[in-house]
């Protein structure tokens, strides 16, 4: 009987030191390290224009972003189109807001505008908008100030003037040029005071008619034949790049050669096309995304001027004008459709 105790004695010791071991086991597994879930980074774009027009810059930008070692697994975005109407711009902008995304990017003044008035914090980084100075975006191009920087389209007055240069190129006898404004862009008003002081130096008159909605191209484009126009300059604008065809269509039938920033333009039917190179805008701009994402300031990073250009012409269409383009537009032309 002694024995037996002994023995049952040692067996309860063993299973209390089991026991023990045991739960410390137990207690030390949330101890144990867990793979987590890699957080995914939120980027927000506020795009003026539609998803038609939109859509693949929002694509392209991702593309850039995989360049630069994102793969979509990383990256969740947050997409809002006003569909041209530039009204509903600080509506969307408030809704990307409250996603809580990490940068805000940007492709016009317009949209820019209604970021920065929803947010002081949040990062923008602009996507090829003109005059970020003038329209009180940075405080300056060297030094932002703020939480806006990226890079500018420079629509300055060289840009406009470019365009009056190359059609006074492509139309030697023109004197009486128009400019299609839209009143709801903040930028159209700069870009006219620019446009007149180019057309004061190539000794040209500069007419400016209005159309801030589709239902009113058509009768801008009557006004601009009753007063005997020779030609047609259609400045950056979401609500004409989305209305193109009616545009294209309406110069072409009352034979109105036409230039504008947009490469689009010119390959339905446009006459000439001169802009920034918006690719090499989008993968610097994407640049600017990853350093913020790695920790940059906004206030910390210059707003960039472009540096590259580019120069579509539709020899087709000048054809069908009676417009003999000169070998030295052809020679200097990015792009020649035939």
């Amino acid at each position: 009987m002694l024995i037996s105790r002994t023995v049952g004695h040692r067996g309860l010791i063993l299973q209390r030191r089991y026991l023990i071991a045991l739960l410390g086991g137990a207690i030390s597994w949330p101890l144990t390290p867990r793979a987590q879930t890699p957080k995914r980074r939120r980027i927000a774009f506020l795009v003026t224009g539609t998803p038609l027009v939109g859509q693949p810059y929002v694509d392209t930008f991702r593309q850039d972003l995989h360049a630069l070692g994102y793969s979509d697994d990383d990256l969740a975005f947050e997409v809002r189109f006003a569909e041209a109407h530039v009204e509903r711009l600080p509506d969307l902008a408030a809704e990307l807001v409250r996603t809580a995304p990490e940068v805000i990017v940007t492709g016009t003044n317009a949209a820019s505008l209604a970021a920065k008035q929803v947010t002081s914090t949040i990062p923008i980084v602009l996507s090829g908008i003109g005059d970020p100075v003038g329209a009180g975006l940075v405080a300056s191009l060297a030094h932002p100030g703020g939480n806006v920087t990226g890079v500018s389209a420079s629509v300055s007055y060289e840009m406009t003037r470019k365009w009056l240069e190359l059609l006074k190129a492509a139309l030697p006898d023109a004197t009486r040029f128009v400019i299609l404004l839209n009143p709801g862009n903040p930028t159209h008003g700069y870009v006219l005071q620019a446009a007149r002081q180019a057309a004061q130096s190539l000794s040209v008159e500069l007419l400016p008619v209005e159309a801030g909605a589709a239902a009113a191209i058509d009768s801008a484009f009557t006004t601009m034949i009753g007063e005997h126009s020779d030609a047609l300059i259609v400045p950056p604008d979401a609500l004409y790049l989305s209305e193109r065809s009616q545009i294209v269509k309406l110069a072409a039938s009352h034979k109105l050669p036409a230039i504008n920033q947009y490469r689009e333009f010119v390959a339905i039917g446009g006459l000439m096309s001169y802009r920034t190179d918006q690719r090499d805008i989008n993968r610097r701009a994407a640049g600017y995304v990853d350093k913020i994402l790695n920790g940059a300031k906004p206030a910390d990073l210059p707003v960039q001027q472009p540096t590259k250009f580019e120069l579509v012409i539709n020899l087709k269409t000048a054809r069908t004008l009676g417009i003999t383009v000169p070998q030295t537009l052809l020679v200097g032309a990015d792009e020649v459709i035939e």
